[in-house]
C-alpha cells in the first residue's frame, strides 16, 4: 500500500502533485484545502481521506471532519491540522493521541516538513509541510511512502524551492 500526504494547498495544486501520487493507493490531506475544487480533484484521482484546517470554509467544514482516526494496513492513523509536534503537541491532538494510541499521526499547518518518531508515544509524526503556494514557506512539499509488514517503509518527499 503506498500512501501520499500533503497539507496546506490553500486553493493551489502543485502541477506535480498527480505525477508525484500515481503510485499512490489513497491520499491523506491533513486540512487548509482551500476549496472545494481542490477536494473534488484529488477525490476523483485517488481514494482520499481529508481533515479541514483553519482556513476552511463552511462548505468544506460540512463534508470533513476536525480530526480522522483510522486503521490502514493494520496501522492506526490520527489525521487532523493543527497538532503541534514532539513534543510540544497542543492539548486536543494530545487527547486525541493519549485516546486512540495512533501509530502515525499527521497533521499540518505549520507549512513546515517534519518526520520524527515519537518515543513517548511509540509514534512516527508526519508534517508534510506546504503543498500551495500560500504563507511564510520557503518551499513546497508534500510525501509519498508504503506500508509494508504494518510498517512505514520508502520516505519520498517532494521539495521545489518556492519562486
Amino acid at each position: 500500500m503506498k500512501i501520499g500526504i500533503i497539507s496546506d494547498t490553500h486553493s493551489v495544486l502543485h502541477p506535480n502533485v498527480f505525477n508525484f501520487f500515481e503510485p499512490c493507493h489513497e491520499i491523506w490531506h491533513a486540512g487548509d484545502i482551500g476549496n472545494e475544487e481542490i477536494l473534488t480533484q484529488l477525490e476523483i484521482f485517488r481514494p482520499l481521506k481529508a481533515v479541514y484546517g483553519n482556513i476552511d470554509n463552511a462548505t468544506l467544514r460540512t463534508k470533513l471532519h476536525e480530526h480522522l482516526c483510522f486503521n490502514q494496513s493494520g496501522l492506526q492513523i490520527l489525521l487532523m491540522h493543527i497538532g503541534g509536534y514532539p513534543p510540544k503537541y497542543n492539548t486536543h491532538s494530545k487527547e486525541l493521541i493519549e485516546q486512540y494510541h495512533p501509530d502515525i499521526f499527521v497533521c499540518g499547518h505549520s507549512h513546515i516538513l517534519k518526520v520524527m518518531y515519537d518515543k513517548k508515544y511509540k509514534l512516527l509524526y508526519i508534517n508534510p509541510g506546504a503543498g500551495g503556494n500560500y504563507g511564510f514557506h520557503k518551499a513546497i512539499t508534500f510525501l509519498r511512502f508504503d506500508i509494508e509488514n504494518q510498517k512505514p517503509a520508502n520516505m519520498e518527499v517532494f521539495h521545489e524551492d518556492r519562486k
